[in-house]
């Protein structure tokens, strides 16, 4: 049976591939085309989507694609880096500028076959450097977005030409947090292409396993099972591929667990049946000893990605099966914040994504079931394979573990840029009647589909939790060299905030593993474990005020595929809990709560 399709042209931008997710949930075929590809490979599509980039458009980068795809009589609509190439192409400019992260609204100034149904203003989500600024002829403003009351318009956020049946939004459709994103996406898909929703997942499982099938042959399989939803999944539709007999487990205590995460994890694989040939290996000794003295986010990802491909080698050695694939639960986000397509930006290196895993890759030695996957459709498969949703809806909990939540430092203090940031900082702050300083250390983040390495902000003040989410809008906008803001959990506000040497050690992972312990069991006892995506707890090698060596953060967020996120409310009782009980612990010097959207601060911290 052919279905109608919509082609999703993709500049590397961190979102492309869910554009296509989101299209497929519409029940309609989507296919990821390169900008390079042939025309005539296009004619066959009933639309056409550009993504984003994290090119410029203003400055002329990646713009040796295939142009002449405008010249098909095919529909096109382009978001964020699509928009202002749409722009550019029919006589409009683009200007490097109005740059915007998170949330906006979207005032709708025109009608427009793609917004059919919407109300006068729209909740949105941007991402971006590069701003369109003029039109050509027969181009429309079709909306501007602000963010809050005081922010200036910001024109041409979306635009059209219904004759030529082109349309343009600065914002991102496809992400979740674009409220009404989907009816956008729905109103190009069927109002403007005309497809009908033949396309369906029921046989997704089939086909899966089929390809395994073929993918395995006679070989068998040795997986990495973390006891997360991810892992589990892929070793379930493993073992429907090859059979049990061909499929072994190996869950390693790495050192960096949860407390008492790996006897949790080997009691509910056997639970789950998967238990006959599970194999569970203490490499705490080996993991922490390849992390002596890094420092580096980079260099600590790195060291954790090998040190699994050794212990998986090792144990398959033991075990005589060093033979077998090697197994992982890799899902999407892993792939693309590893700049793991063409044109995509390394926000940061996914330990599943090392270059000891590539080469096993490029040897045809990996098999990842649900590697174009994400979270979402990963719980959604998970509950059609009949593993329990106690399971498939605990927290996620990243591959390296505690590693990426425990920061390290040389102790040198990191104020580069501080003469600038630190009084725009403090002006924006005293804005909404409250106080900041940035941090002397860095943190991971994305901002426009690139990664961003750049300083946190503290804030303190008795604010009411939607005006500390527009302090914190108002500092990614107005302040560059900014990508994060905590807010200050502590009893005062502090006056000196310096760096600790410090290094991955048993010790600090004591001190971690207990903070998280007491933020993962206030969540539990105050009811609002399952109504957030996650809550990393995060140690910061931070003195405050002369006083201790560690500073928490509470990271909890709402999200549904990882690649957007909005920091999440927490009851004020688990607060004052947890604001007694760890600062409590052994050489804490304070504590935050992270109210960063991401963009642009990444979930995790490293």
């Amino acid at each position: 049976m052919s279905h109608d399709a919509i082609a999703v042209v993709d500049f590397g931008g961190q979102y492309a591939h869910l554009i296509a997710t989101k299209i497929r949930r519409l029940h309609v075929l989507a296919e990821i085309r390169q900008p390079e590809d042939p025309t005539d490979a296009f004619r066959r599509y009933k639309g056409i989507i550009l993504s984003g980039s994290p090119s410029l458009a203003s400055f002329g980068e990646d713009s040796d694609y295939n142009k002449a795809i405008y010249d098909l009589d095919i529909p096109i609509f382009g978001f964020c880096f699509g928009h202002q190439e749409i722009a550019k192409r029919y006589g409009g400019t683009v200007a490097h500028g109005g740059r915007e992260w998170g949330p906006a609204d979207l005032r709708i100034v025109g009608e427009s076959a793609i917004f059919r149904g919407l109300g006068p203003v729209e909740r949105v989500w941007m991402s971006h450097f590069d701003s369109v600024t003029s039109v050509g002829p027969g181009f429309r403003e079709l909306g501007i977005t602000t963010l809050g009351d005081s922010s200036e318009p910001h024109r041409f956020a979306a635009i059209g030409h219904e004759g030529l049946r082109r349309w343009g939004v600065q914002f991102h459709p496809e992400v979740d947090d674009t409220v009404r994103g989907s009816e956008i996406i729905a109103n190009f898909v069927f109002g403007v292409c005309g497809c009908t929703p033949s396309w369906t997942m029921e046989r997704f499982v089939e086909e899966r396993v089929e390809r395994l099938r073929r993918q395995v042959g006679s070989r068998s399989v040795f997986l990495l099972a973390s006891g997360g939803v991810d892992s589990t999944v892929a070793a379930r539709l493993i073992g429907m591929a090859v059979g049990p007999g061909r499929l072994h487990l190996l869950h390693v205590d790495n050192g960096l667990m949860r407390k008492g995460e790996s006897r949790a994890v080997a009691d509910m694989l056997r639970g789950l049946g998967l238990g006959d040939r599970l194999h569970v290996a203490d490499a705490s000794d080996a993991f922490l000893a390849a992390l002596a003295g890094l420092v580096e986010p980079e260099a600590k990802r790195a060291a954790i990605g090998n040190a699994f491909v050794e212990a998986f080698e090792r144990e398959a050695r033991a075990l005589g099966i060093e033979a077998h694939l090697l197994g992982q639960g890799t899902i999407y986000p892993d792939t693309i914040e590893t700049g793991g397509t063409r044109r995509s930006d390394t926000i940061k290196t996914h330990h599943n994504r090392v270059p000891a895993i590539e080469a096993m890759m490029a040897q045809g030695r990996v098999v990842e079931p649900i590697a174009d996957l994400y979270k979402v459709e990963v719980r959604e498969l998970g509950e059609r394979l009949g593993i329990p949703r106690e399971l498939l809806w605990r927290h996620p909990f990243p591959g390296p573990g505690l590693g990426v939540r425990l920061l390290c430092s040389t102790g040198r203090e990191d104020r580069s840029g501080f003469e600038e940031i630190a009084p725009q900082v403090a002006a924006v702050a005293a804005r909404f009647g409250a106080s900041a300083l940035p941090l002397p250390i860095r943190s991971v983040g994305v901002k426009a589909d690139l990664r961003s390495y750049e300083h946190p902000v503290l804030v303190t003040g008795g604010l009411p939790w939607e005006r500390r989410l527009e302090l914190a809008a108002a500092l990614f906008r107005d302040v560059p060299g900014v990508n994060r803001c905590l807010w200050n959990l502590g009893p005062r506000a502090p006056e000196r905030i310096v760096p600790v040497a410090a290094t991955v050690t048993r010790a600090r992972l004591d001190v971690l593993r207990e903070a998280d312990h007491l933020v993962m069991d206030g969540l539990r006892r105050h009811g609002v474990h399952d109504r957030i995506w996650q809550c990393p707890t995060v140690l910061l090698p931070l003195e405050v005020d002369g006083a201790g060596r560690e500073f928490v953060v509470l990271r909890p967020v709402h999200s549904e595929r990882a690649m957007t996120a909005t920091p999440a409310e927490l009851p004020e009782a688990l607060l004052r809990e947890l604001r007694a009980q760890v600062l409590a612990l052994p050489g804490v010097s304070g504590l935050g709560l992270d109210v960063t959207t991401k963009p642009p601060g990444t979930i995790e911290w490293e």
